[in-house]
Parts: C-alpha cells; sequence; structure tokens
C-alpha cells in the first residue's frame, strides 16, 4: 500500500476547500498565478478554477495585480516564498522528473529553500503498490530532508552556522544546538564530497530518500530533487546505480535550466 502523506487525507475529502487549500499553496509557493494555469494545475474547468479564486479575493488571501494575475494578498502574511520563478522551474523540471521516476519506479520531489526550510514544489509518485505518497506543498526542516541537505552543503559554511543559530530558526524550531552543530558540519562536508545527501527516516519513519541539487546557468543553486522510497527498497535501489541515474537526470536538466533560467528573487 501506498504511504501515508505528512498529513493524513481526510476520509471524506471535501474537493472544493481541498482546491481552494491548493491554491493558497500555488500562491505561496509561486508568488503569482494565472487563470488559466490554475486551471490546469486543479484539473478543473477556468470557470471553476475562477469561482475558487474570487472567494480568495473575497477573503483577502489573494489580490489580482495589473496584469490581472492573482498574488497572494494581506490575509496570507508576507510568506517566506515569493518564488516568481517557481513555476518556471517546475515546468522545465516536470519532464526530466517524471522520467527519472519512471526508471527508477520511485517517488520524485522537486524543492526549494526557503530559510531553514525546504518547500516540495512538486511530486511524482511511483507507480508501486507500496510507495512514497504526494508531498507537494509539505515543508520540512531543510538539514533533514536530503535534497534540503544538498542545498546546505553548498552554502558557505559559516552563513548556515547563522542561520540555523538565528532567531527565526529558534521560532520555527530548527536550532541546531551548539553541541551538536560540529557534527552537522562534518556531515555537510561529506555531502560536500559526494556531491549527494541521503536522509534516513530523518523526516518520516519508515522512508529514506537521496537529493541533489540543481543550478542555473550561473552556477547558482536554485533547487533540489529527491527520489524517496520506503527504507527496505532503499539499499537495492542504491546499489543498483541511483546516484549516477540521478547525475544524469541532473545534467540533462541542468542544460534546460541554463536555456531556460529560472533565477530566485
Amino acid at each position: 500500500m501506498q504511504n501515508p502523506p505528512l498529513h493524513k487525507k481526510p476520509r471524506y475529502p471535501i474537493e472544493a476547500v481541498d482546491n481552494a487549500l491548493r491554491l493558497l499553496q500555488l500562491l505561496r509557493d509561486g508568488g503569482s498565478l494565472r487563470l488559466k494555469d490554475a486551471a490546469a494545475e486543479l484539473g478543473v474547468a477556468p470557470s471553476t478554477a475562477h469561482r475558487l479564486l474570487a472567494m480568495l479575493v473575497y477573503r483577502g488571501f489573494a489580490v489580482q495585480d495589473e496584469s490581472k494575475n492573482y498574488v497572494p494578498g494581506a490575509a496570507l502574511g508576507e510568506g517566506p516564498a515569493r518564488l516568481g520563478w517557481a513555476p518556471l522551474l517546475r515546468r522545465v523540471a516536470q519532464p526530466h522528473l517524471e522520467l527519472l521516476s519512471a526508471r527508477v519506479n520511485e517517488t520524485v520531489n522537486l524543492m526549494v529553500r526557503v530559510g531553514t526550510k525546504v518547500r516540495f514544489l512538486s511530486t511524482i509518485e511511483g507507480t508501486r503498490t507500496l510507495r512514497v505518497g504526494d508531498r507537494q506543498g509539505s515543508i520540512m526542516p531543510a538539514n533533514k530532508a536530503s535534497g534540503g541537505k544538498a542545498i546546505l552543503a553548498e552554502l558557505d559554511p559559516g552563513m548556515v552556522r547563522k542561520l540555523f543559530g538565528s532567531s527565526s530558526a529558534e521560532i520555527s524550531g530548527d536550532t541546531i544546538a551548539e553541541d551538536d552543530y560540529p557534527a552537522f558540519a562534518r556531515e555537510l562536508e561529506l555531502i560536500r564530497r559526494n556531491g549527494f545527501a541521503a536522509n534516513f527516516e530523518g523526516t518520516e519513519e519508515g522512508i529514506s530518500a537521496l537529493g541533489m541539487t540543481l543550478h542555473n546557468g550561473n552556477g547558482q543553486v536554485v533547487a533540489a530533487f529527491s527520489v524517496a522510497t520506503p527504507v527496505a527498497r532503499f539499499r537495492p535501489l542504491f546499489d543498483a546505480g541511483l546516484v549516477q541515474t540521478m547525475r544524469e537526470t541532473r545534467r540533462q536538466l541542468e542544460i534546460d535550466l541554463a536555456a531556460n533560467p529560472a533565477e530566485p528573487d
């Protein structure tokens, strides 16, 4: 059977509510949303998407800019993402990640770092009966998720230490204690040398993952992707050449990113 998502899906989900919440996630993580993109994302008619967005505008969670695109409203808060380039990143990455998922028959995720967290922008689920489920819209500590650790390993070590010792890290519960930091720094150094990061049940019981960074045409880290699998299947998958397969995916994807710049704001 499929591994459950971070939060268990209600037994009797209300589709309209779920769609409205998905739109909020898209606004939060993308910063801007066109009506036709909203309809395509939800798999509904534009008229349905328009009604949902109209309610978000009415309640102050969205507003329309001068181009008639929807952007986060005051009720959504400032929000730590504002990733106006995220839709392009997702669009460029999608076919590559779908191919990777088909090759390894496991779940593949795309994520970005926002402060001490990573946000999952998209998920392509594997087809096995027992698999890791959809994580799109989820938020995890960057120092626990494989993709997050891969991104942190490429940042300046002083910046990382400051980040996880900041007041915002304390508020979000992501502070790394002074006694624990040397071990974390050693892990990041190992990740830098290996070019990938692993997560062995660090974020969810029974799930392991391997993560790698993605770079734009200027060599800047813009995101990470990961392959997530039930822990029992991780070692055989790793031994069968998972790292090499992911590196080839990254190589091809970064060629497309260089041709279609996805620059952080």
